[in-house]
């Protein structure tokens, strides 16, 4: 695995954050395991493209990284030590001796670059895992559960709340990488792609659609049933509704998660019925000949 998380994502290291971001999505659609379902290649490209967002979307993980402070992981690199930070002590120190290099002993030199992390007590997070999840438009909307694999091929389920946007990202808390030294683990984040809907239309908390209206309602009004994003409702039409009036269905738009809700807006299209009507046609023409 390459250590340069630049270099995974294939952008400059001075890339801005919505350049960034809008790489790892469109790469994470190309390699995710659901896309290449039996492909270990494309699985590990993954979960190392994960890891390098991961840091390079953290603005003070990037920052230390750029610094050389931290690996691609995440792991503080040893701080580089010199001959002069041991030399230079002052006559008074404890090791100091006119012995000059005798009591120089590499193991404690050793010890002190790498002992942080091999103490028992050393505690670090466990990293962030990052997925990508396609939904369907009323699942989005409506609520759902739905899984998405591990790099290990497991499947974890994810609840998806009522409301979810396209582009929201949905963090399941410990469900990542597991932490050393006992520190907790970190979270799974997984970015929603939200697919069209072939009537419906999502504007903010409201949902735009068309409905077919009959011809007698039109004209004389009445109550009639349609399907709206939450299930079947009936509206009522007023008299004398033309093609493009605008009606509203309060409260049958996108839920939010104070338990309201937005709102339905339904454009009428008036609608003939499937076979041609003589007294239809008669009464049209007569309406036409006597207005």
């Amino acid at each position: 695995m390459s250590d340069d998380p630049y270099a995974i994502l294939g952008v400059r290291n001075d890339a801005s954050p919505e350049e960034i971001r809008k790489t790892y999505r469109k790469l994470a659609r190309k390699l995710h395991p659901d896309v290449n379902p039996g492909n270990a290649e494309a699985e590990e490209q993954f979960k190392n493209l994960s890891r390098a967002y991961d840091l390079l979307n953290d603005p003070e993980k990037r920052a230390r990284f750029d610094r050389g402070e931290i690996d691609i992981s995440g792991v503080e690199r040893p701080r580089q030590r010199y001959y002069r930070d041991f030399a230079e002590q002052s006559a008074s120190h404890a090791y100091a001796s006119d012995s000059g290099f005798a009591d120089f002993d590499a193991d404690d030199i050793l010890s002190g670059i790498f002992g942080r992390r091999d103490r028992p007590n050393y505690r670090r997070r466990g990293g962030d895992l990052r997925y990508h999840l396609t939904l369907d438009f009323l699942d989005a909307l409506n609520g759902a559960t739905r899984s998405v694999i591990l790099p290990d091929g497991s499947r974890l389920d994810v609840r998806i709340p009522a409301g979810t946007r396209d582009g929201q990202t949905l963090r399941l808390r410990g469900k990542g990488e597991p932490g050393q030294g006992g520190a907790p683990p970190g979270d799974a984040l997984v970015e929603v792609s939200v697919r069209p809907h072939t009537v419906f239309r999502r504007e903010g908390d409201d949902i735009h659609f068309e409905q077919g209206v009959p011809l007698r309602e039109a004209v004389l009004g009445g109550r009639i049933e349609m399907s709206a994003p939450a299930g079947p409702v009936t509206m009522t039409i007023p008299k004398w509704s033309n093609s493009g009036k605008v009606l509203r269905l309060k409260g049958k738009g996108v839920p939010r998660s104070d338990g309201t809700a937005g709102d339905a807006y339904v454009t009428l299209l008036i609608t003939l019925p499937d076979r041609p009507d003589p007294e239809l046609e008669r009464l049209v023409g007569e309406w036409h000949r006597h207005k």
